[in-house]
């Protein structure tokens, strides 16, 4: 992020503040379920899902603070499926964003139960807020929006599809359902909450949506491609693990330079989507690129 890192940095700032400040809010009655909480969150995640929160409410004119809520949430949530994930019963691993996975830190049931609290405690940071509370069949809708994202018919059906795919053939459109599933729902409710509370008319709402899709599959392409390439140090977690768990992933299916293509071809298609807003379209222009664009 280099011609519009400011906004990016003041955005990360503001949003590091207020993550904290909703978890201190926690009433987390256990201390070690609210340290294994807050070590899930608080770690050194890359904050693509707030800044994607933030970069659509300026493309909407919408006051990026009015979507500390939605930021937050999603950022939890994001944080609870990491916990999930990296369990023994799913991709059982021991490292996470540089640092033992939370399972590994405390105990497994520990950090089932932490996974649980926290996305409990999203949707009650979603039901509290007195800004989303304003426009209450606003909230509503970004409610029901970012369940559905994360439920049966999101990330939680991906990750069943994934878990089910290890050691078959599937198809490259098959590859690419499973990606928007587990990946990109969470991804492209990042863009398209702002919209909801905006009440924006259908057609900038499905633009909206149409850019989260494509940059959900960019960035979970670009993830399969690092997962081959990158080191450890580099991205935080362990490489070299698709292949060892037979996952399916674009570099399995075609190759790391065909996968490059892929990922390039949906960054082109969210950025394609940017036209005709009422407000700045670089921050979300500038996030498609870094999607495709990373080393981490």
């Amino acid at each position: 992020m280099t011609d519009q890192q400011a906004p990016f940095e003041a955005w990360l700032a503001h949003f590091e503040l207020q993550l904290d400040r909703s978890l201190n809010e926690c009433d987390a009655t256990p201390e070690r379920l609210e340290a294994a909480m807050q070590y899930a969150v608080l770690g050194n995640g890359k904050r693509i899902r707030p800044l994607l929160v933030y970069a659509s409410s300026l493309a909407l004119n919408v006051d990026f603070r009015d979507m500390d809520a939605v930021a937050c949430a999603i950022e939890i949530i994001h944080a609870y499926s990491l916990i999930h994930d990296d369990l023994p019963a799913m991709d059982d691993d021991d490292l996470r964003r540089g640092r033992p996975t939370c399972h590994r830190t405390f105990d497994e049931s520990t950090a089932i139960l932490a996974g649980d609290a926290l996305q409990a405690f999203a949707f009650q940071l979603l039901a509290h807020d007195k800004i989303l509370a304003r426009r209450p069949r606003n909230q509503v809708q970004i409610i029901g929006a970012i369940a559905r994202a994360c439920g049966a018919s999101g990330m939680a059906g991906g990750q069943v599809i994934d878990l089910a795919a290890v050691g078959t053939a599937i198809s490259p459109d098959e590859l690419r359902h499973m990606h928007r599933l587990k990946t990109g729902a969470l991804i492209q409710v990042c863009a398209t909450a702002p919209a909801l509370f905006a009440s924006v008319d259908a057609d900038l709402l499905e633009r909206l949506s149409a850019y989260g899709a494509a940059i959900g599959l960019a960035f979970q392409i670009h993830d399969d491609i690092l997962d081959v390439t990158g080191t450890a140090e580099l991205t935080g977690k362990t490489t070299q693990k698709d292949a060892v768990l037979e996952k399916p992933t674009f570099p399995g299916l075609m190759g790391i330079e065909a996968s490059r293509r892929e990922a390039q071809h949906w960054r082109d298609e969210a950025i394609a989507c940017l036209a005709g807003f009422p407000g700045d379209c670089s921050a979300l222009a500038t996030l498609a690129a870094v999607a495709v664009d990373r080393d981490s």
